[in-house]
């Protein structure tokens, strides 16, 4: 059967776990999928040197024979490791088809950071399952990193972290990630302890020094940065924050902060709290925000950092209500007037009184749609309040937020008086009854015609050829757009969504677009 014939069969649920892979592109090229925050937490001792000589040529019958890696007869393909298996993810396992690793790298490169929950939902399950590799070519594991570093950008440390622990750390390039990640994490004794372990693992001469003093060696780590600072082999940044990380300066008088740097890897964080001089994570890249969320750290960090991981995914929605309602706000505006407002919401709803609700959700509802949490909210709440006897706008406010909630269907089989067609009709699956005139609500309503309207070209041309997985991301990357799609492009991608099976996907990224305000 070929592959065309074969769209149609995909589960509607694109349920996807955690996958991971590793794979180390050619040394001579840069990885195709890269950080610029991670810590240079290994590398070869000779790439640090100040100078790279030709290593030299014996003639005297005395070289050595080169060092050789081992692996395992039986190890996974490092593009092929996942941890869910393709018939409960309800992808075929062959969906990487004929592409290449390369084209598959540079796909998931451009996906957008922020990109609307519904497709970012579908696009983690894809990441995370566990398929056969591709079979068109391209540099082994640069699939593995790409997936890794997609979830890494989107804030899904745990999922990464279990991924590369399924791949296994013995590869640098993974390690790197895994190092990072237990720093974020406050789980660096862990990984340093793995420093000493695994054979053919170089760290850097930071992460070397910053190893050696958490494990107690004080004097170790002092002479090593004394040496490699000798040697020219750390920069003078990180000579000095080095050396006020191993209290070094034996200055009496308080010394000024260090310079700010442009960018901050989380082993640069992890030294600069420990000195005494934490940088806040919020204009940091997302991955930082789980360092908030330790018990140590202030319940403002945590609130700011806990609607960051939600609103991204990166976080399930019942941390938002967890957090948010430990203790009374400790002041107004900003995240404390989405406290106030969330817990006043808890309140009615808990009391059960229809009319306590109906004062306190529109108040919850702007704040939570202003911090772009709308999805959470919906998640949370939809179902309950739409359960409630509610009237006016309330009661429409109600329907619109169990339409944003995973029991969408069931809401639009009962719409309030004054409810939005089309959004009921796309909860459906249906067209409305009148095509509505805005380019982008009939955008909308084009991708649920019958018969199904005919799949974009490019869309076409990679399903026929065998590169079916590439077409999904090209689809999701349109609806990931949202509401700043071509309405003519998203109309496609939708509709070839539902053609290939992921109706749900589908029809929750139109009501989305349909439904959500802009978030921040």
């Amino acid at each position: 059967m070929s592959r065309a014939r074969r769209i149609p069969v995909l589960a509607a649920g694109l349920a996807l776990p955690l996958a991971l892979a590793p794979g180390a592109a050619p040394a001579q090229s840069p990885p195709l999928s890269s950080i610029d925050w991670l810590s240079d937490s290994l590398a070869d001792d000779a790439a640090l040197r100040p100078e790279r000589r030709a290593p030299p040529v014996a003639t005297d019958g005395t070289a050595l024979a080169p060092e050789v890696t081992v692996a395992p007869l039986d190890a996974p393909a490092p593009d092929g490791v996942g941890l869910v298996d393709p018939a409960a993810a309800g992808l075929p396992p062959d969906l990487w088809g004929a592409s290449s690793t390369d084209d598959i790298a540079r796909r998931l490169a451009r996906l957008p950071d922020r990109p609307l929950p519904a497709a970012r939902d579908a696009l983690k399950r894809l990441l995370l399952a566990r398929l056969d590799p591709p079979q068109g070519g391209g540099t082994p594991g640069a699939l593995a990193l790409a997936r890794i570093d997609t979830l890494l950008r989107w804030g899904a440390l745990d999922e990464a972290a279990a991924l590369i622990e399924r791949a296994g750390t013995d590869r640098p390039e993974l390690f790197r990630r895994a190092f990072d990640i237990a720093l974020l994490q406050e789980r660096e004794n862990a990984a340093c302890e793995r420093l000493q372990t695994a054979p053919g693992i170089a760290p850097s001469i930071p992460a070397r020094i910053f190893c050696l003093a958490r494990s107690g060696d004080w004097a170790a780590a002092a002479l090593t940065l004394e040496t490699a600072d000798a040697l020219g082999q750390v920069s003078t940044e990180e000579e000095a924050l080095l050396a006020r990380f191993l209290e070094l300066d034996d200055s009496d008088g308080l010394l000024p902060p260090l310079p700010a740097r442009a960018t901050v890897t989380p082993l640069d964080w992890r030294m600069l709290e420990a000195i005494g001089e934490r940088r806040t994570t919020a204009g940091l890249p997302l991955a930082f925000a789980h360092a908030e969320l330790r018990p140590t750290a202030g319940w403002k960090a945590r609130l700011e950092a806990t609607e960051r991981l939600v609103r991204a995914g990166a976080l399930p929605p019942t941390r938002l209500a967890a957090t948010h309602t430990e203790r009374a706000p400790a002041a107004s505006g900003g995240v404390w007037e989405r406290v106030a407002a969330l817990q006043a919401f808890e309140r009615a709803l808990e009391a059960g009184t229809p009319r306590g609700v109906a004062r306190a959700l529109p108040g919850a509802w702007r704040e939570m749609q202003r911090a772009g949490l709308g999805p959470a909210f919906a998640t949370l709440y939809g179902a309950r309040i739409a359960a409630l006897d509610l009237a006016g706008p309330e009661a429409l406010l109600a329907h619109r937020i169990a339409l944003l909630g995973p029991d969408y269907e069931a809401a639009a089989l009962s719409p309030p008086e004054g409810a939005d067609p089309l959004a009921v009709a796309l909860a459906r699956g249906m067209m409305p009854g009148e095509m509505p005139r805005e380019p982008l609500a009939a955008a909308l309503a084009r991708a649920f015609a019958v018969p199904l309207p005919e799949a974009p070209a490019r869309l076409a041309r990679l399903a026929e050829g065998d590169r079916l997985g590439e077409a999904l991301i090209e689809a999701l990357a349109t609806v990931a757009d949202g509401a700043q799609a071509d309405p003519e492009d998203l109309s496609g991608a939708l509709a070839f969504l539902r053609a290939t099976g992921l109706e749900d996907t589908a029809r929750r990224a139109a009501l989305q677009i349909r439904l959500l305000e802009p978030g921040p």
